[in-house]
């Protein structure tokens, strides 16, 4: 055992600050590495050799500002992660390795809110599909990163609210899917994963704090603060959905009057349509009518977008995030509805706020959350378990430990 304050104490935590680094960028060259370490290039270098010759990691010529470098990546020996993704519509798996690529990636329709039971069936059915089809045995899987659709409540792991999911009530997600696949299992709400896969892949790279807003059915933010994650001891931050902006307004289903979900989700997206383009439409097709043209679907859209940008200036107000990244189906509007939020954001949010601002949408489309799954593995797990043992081989990884995102 090191002794706290030791040589090799000290090593092993160099060690590990280096396998993180990797880990959560993909690939870095060794200048990178010692700045975002802030380890000596020659430490770093000596920590790479090492990593290399027990095979933890890989190392390829590349190039950097004009310049020959070296790329470090984490060997595909390291181990796989597997994200799910459950939205209110569809459930997406994906199998990714600890260099950041995404090996494969399926995507099916499904009634989430029907059976919490059906929904882990297919969900263990994909992730033995893909597992199978990438050619990895169960007993290479790190660790499965999982979304779902509500808050957690980070004491028990459940569903924090049966409004969301009535399907679900009592249910723990993690718990639930650990044993069916008998892997550890990281669980967080989609709008956290949403941000974490930005942060990691998309809109939100380099980036220490922003906040990402899904617009689906319901509305929820991810909130990124220092680089981490944020979700508020009991694992709500980020109900940005329920601010209220009418206390006369139409009742939510969290019992509220007026909240921004009863303004701008789905539902009442869509019902304001019904009159004019008659009852089956989607947002996606009232994004692509707007596109094309049609008055109707780009004032509803506009609308919308001035609602959300007034709970965006309230979190500017709280937060002063960097960003602000759009998700969810609403986000392929593009600037017919990112500009009627900036018009909201400047009329409401301190002025100070707004102009360090800027107002974007997610570059992972529909995949952000899956992706974030992954990620959310990669930021969970601990460094200690890739870290070669005196022998040569890896630590073993358990099967029992169940995470509830915090």
């Amino acid at each position: 055992m090191d002794t706290p304050g030791s040589q090799s104490s000290l090593h092993r935590a160099n060690l590990e600050r280096v396998l993180r680094a990797v880990r959560m960028a993909g690939s870095l060259t060794q200048a990178e590495i010692a700045r975002s370490t802030g380890l000596s290039a020659a430490t770093v270098s000596n920590i790479v050799r090492e990593l290399k010759e027990s095979g933890t990691v890989v190392v390829t010529p590349t190039s950097s500002g004009g310049r020959r470098a070296r790329s470090v990546s984490l060997s595909a020996d390291a181990g796989i992660v597997v994200g799910v993704d459950f939205g209110h519509t569809h459930l997406r798996v994906a199998v990714g390795n600890l260099a950041h690529r995404v090996l494969a990636e399926e995507s099916e329709p499904i009634d989430v809110d029907a059976s919490a039971a059906q929904g882990f069936d297919r969900a263990e059915t994909l992730v033995e599909r893909l597992l199978t089809q990438t050619g990895f045995r169960s007993d290479k899987v790190i660790g499965v990163g999982l979304g779902v659709p509500g808050p957690i409540d980070v004491e028990t792991g459940a569903i924090g609210s049966t409004a969301i999911l009535p399907g679900w009530t009592g249910v723990e997600p993690g718990r639930e899917l650990s044993s069916r696949l008998g892997m550890p299992v990281y669980v967080d709400n989609d709008a956290n994963l949403g941000a974490l896969g930005e942060l990691v892949w998309g809109a939100g790279r380099g980036l220490s704090d922003l906040a990402y807003i899904k617009v689906a059915s319901g509305v929820g933010a991810g909130l990124v603060i220092s680089g981490q994650i944020y979700r508020g001891p009991g694992g709500t931050a980020g109900e940005i959905g329920h601010i209220t902006l009418d206390e006369s307004g139409p009742v939510c289903r969290c019992g509220n009057r007026g909240c921004l979900e009863t303004f701008v989700g789905s539902r009442y997206l869509l019902n304001l349509l019904n009159a004019s383009h008659g009852p089956g439409l989607s947002v996606p097709r009232v994004v692509q009518l707007a596109q094309r043209g049609d008055l109707g679907c780009r004032r509803v859209i506009a609308d919308v977008g001035r609602q959300i940008g007034t709970g965006v200036a309230n979190l500017c107000n709280l937060l002063n995030p960097r960003r602000v990244i759009l998700g969810g189906d609403l986000a392929e509007a593009g600037e017919l509805v990112l500009s009627p939020i900036r018009e909201s954001v400047a009329r409401y949010a301190i002025p100070s706020a707004a102009r360090q601002l800027s107002v974007v949408p997610g570059t992972l489309g529909g995949r952000a959350e899956v992706l974030g799954a992954l990620a959310l593995v990669m930021s969970e797990m601990g460094d200690s378990g890739a870290l070669p043992q005196p022998d040569g081989s890896l630590h073993p990884r358990s099967v029992t430990a169940v995470s509830s995102g915090r």
